[in-house]
């Protein structure tokens, strides 16, 4: 893949925000689609204790944080041409024990919860500034990881 275009990073920052403007129905959608394809996952986040509870802020600000810091990796791609992580995120993924195939699976609920979101505008440019973002803060945070 080439640079991370201005367009690119146009759509992901569009898509972000229609992702804010519904935040607690959004992060529900996230977090159901993770637990469907990852049950255990539901141990990684302490606020799941109870399930998938839209007027649960603790699930929708951990929601807000992830789809940010994907927007951020965006920002980053356009303006440095490369993502890096803080040390924190990668302690955190350590502990919690994070697999390569949880990242795939957090990469699939980050696609369908945006494509939700934002609807008939999503298309297969959106799509893919999303995953190039997300690919490149995964490997961020990988890279950091210890």
């Amino acid at each position: 893949m080439g640079a991370f275009t201005e367009k690119q990073e146009e759509l992901v920052n569009s898509s972000w925000e229609a992702f804010k403007g519904n935040l607690p129905q959004n992060s529900a959608t996230f977090f159901k689609l993770v637990l469907e394809k990852e049950p255990g996952a539901k141990d990684l986040f302490s606020f799941l204790g109870n399930g998938v509870d839209p007027s649960n802020p603790k699930m929708a600000a951990h929601a807000e944080k992830l789809f940010g810091t994907v927007r951020d990796a965006a920002v980053q791609l356009k303006t440095k041409g490369e993502v890096v992580a803080e040390a924190k995120l990668g302690s955190v993924h350590t502990e919690k024990k994070v697999t390569d195939p949880q990242f795939a699976v957090i990469k699939e609920a980050v696609l369908k919860t945006i494509k939700e979101a934002v609807g008939d505008k999503w298309n297969q440019e959106m799509n893919d500034a999303w995953e190039q973002a997300y690919d490149a803060m995964a490997a961020a945070i990988k890279k950091t990881m210890t």
